[in-house]
């Protein structure tokens, strides 16, 4: 196992020379924002990071730490997940959902260390954890001792931006795991931002259904282990468990206890947790908020969440993140999953290559996908599958390029791209369910989106002219010109 904990995940970030204190008295009200985007503007311009992870000491107003940017780069993710690159993890994801039925006791006999790992990975319940070496409840409970953000001026006020959200399915029990900001309204109130296709939401909608006028019981966790912390951000099957996952990533089960004031389970391990409930017929304006389009997302009615008891360590850090203008900590974090999860993208699909998805396409407002085509109309069969796979549904943009195309070149791309499209023929627009934060759809959540089928066009494609091979000096011209290169001195 990597990291015990959050604190021992810092360790490591400083003892990398990837971490930075911050001694001097700054306020979480704007002014750590405006640090934090300094330094990014000054990290490395090749967008390998947003400068170093920083730990606030002395965070105005608290007298607890603040640590944010703390994955803030592709190295600090490789560090998150306990790898030296993050296709490790993919290779790992890869070799599980390669496993076919055993055919005969050989094969069995071969299976059983697998499956014997797959077992060790399943959430181990424990009687109490460092998150309960402070129990705070009813009058005792105040939001406002920790140091959480306001980030951007017209912000509806602060936000936990970083928090591990749990709740049940209330039909069948299941728990989910999820990342939604939080607006504070007072010391024990807060927003609860469940956006219409997130599995929070379907929780709240599924139990209102049932009875409108009870509520749901919500815990909440910041600052647990990296694996454990960014798991409630991976796009996991819905009834595959994210704490089972993180068990996944970390090799080692994550230990869970039971809350004080209700039966869900959060990690041990966490810096801070929150417990309380939903009224399932109480939603209150929430936002606006400097969201991670880079623009602010309006405000809008969302449930409430009245936290009625709060344990914490002794002396709890407060992870938080700041989301604006591409590209932030957020992306290094999207980067990973696009890096992680794309061996599952390929078994269902084989025929893609490659995928990517550029900072300034904040998520879901563009792919690009490598495709080895095979048959007339494959791009648009990929474009169709893409919207129709978990998260993938928000994707606004998709371009889909042959195999021998470098998605992560994006010069590349643009040039191939525009070279290979006759606009009215390779264009289609398709409708559906879009992100919450798109500001530009019709209405919120429903709008259009757009392929790009940026292939090579066959015969078959109705495309009855010769398609031009790409200029390329042959190799015995480069030979040549190679033995030769030093006597020309330039």
């Amino acid at each position: 196992m990597g990291y015990r904990d959050l604190r021992e995940f810092v360790k490591a970030l400083e003892a990398a020379g990837e971490l930075k204190r911050v001694r001097a008295e700054v306020d979480p009200v704007l002014e750590i924002t405006e640090v934090t985007q300094r330094i990014a503007r000054d990290a490395n311009r090749a967008k390998a990071s947003v400068g170093p992870a920083l730990l606030f000491e002395k965070p105005k107003g608290s007298k607890y730490p603040l640590l944010i940017n703390a994955f803030g780069s592709v190295k600090r993710m490789c560090m998150a997940f306990d790898v030296d690159e993050l296709d490790e993890v993919a290779v790992r994801i890869r070799g599980f959902l390669d496993t076919k039925s055993p055919q005969g006791i050989f094969d069995k006999i071969k299976m059983l260390p697998k499956l014997a790992e797959i077992g060790s990975f399943f959430p181990k319940t424990v009687k109490d954890g460092a998150c309960k070496e402070v129990i705070r409840k009813g009058n005792a409970v105040n939001l406002l001792d920790f140091p959480i953000l306001k980030c951007w001026p017209q912000d509806g006020g602060r936000f936990i931006t970083f928090p591990l959200v749990f709740t049940k399915n209330p039909e069948n029990g299941k728990r989910n795991v999820g990342m939604y900001r939080m607006q504070v309204y007072d010391e024990r109130t807060t927003g609860m931002h469940w956006q219409t296709q997130k599995h929070g939401a379907e929780h709240f909608r599924r139990a209102r259904a049932k009875n409108p006028d009870g509520k749901i019981p919500v815990s909440v966790a910041i600052g647990s282990d990296p694996a454990t912390t960014l798991s409630g951000m991976l796009p996991v099957p819905p009834d595959l468990d994210e704490m089972m996952f993180a068990g996944f990533l970390r090799k080692e089960p994550v230990e869970m206890v039971v809350c004080e004031t209700n039966d869900l389970e959060v990690p041990a391990n966490a810096e801070i947790v929150l417990e309380g409930y939903v009224n399932l017929n109480e939603m209150r304006r929430e936002g606006p908020f400097g969201d991670h389009t880079g623009f602010y997302s309006l405000e809008g009615e969302f449930p409430v969440f009245h936290v009625e008891c709060v344990t914490h360590r002794r002396d709890p850090i407060y992870l938080t993140t700041v989301v604006g203008p591409p590209p932030q900590e957020d992306f290094f974090m999207g980067y990973a999953v696009e890096r992680v999860f794309l061996p599952v993208m390929k078994m269902q699909y084989p025929e893609i290559v490659d995928v990517a998805m550029p900072a300034e396409g904040i998520f879901h407002n563009l792919m690009i996908v490598a495709i080895r085509k095979s048959y007339p109309g494959h791009a648009r069969k990929i474009m169709n599958a893409i919207w129709s796979l978990g998260q993938a549904m928000f994707t606004k943009m998709i371009v889909v390029v042959d195999h021998d195309v470098d998605v992560h070149n994006y010069s590349e791309v643009v040039w191939k791209a525009l070279c290979a499209v006759d606009p009215e023929r390779d264009v289609q627009f398709s409708l559906g369910p879009v992100d919450t934060l798109d500001h530009a759809a019709r209405i919120q959540d429903y709008g259009s989106k757009m392929g790009i089928d940026a292939t090579r066009k066959w015969p078959t494609e109705g495309f009855t002219r010769p398609w031009p091979d790409e200029i390329l000096m042959d190799d015995e011209t480069k030979k040549r010109v190679t033995e030769f290169w030093k006597t020309l001195g330039i």
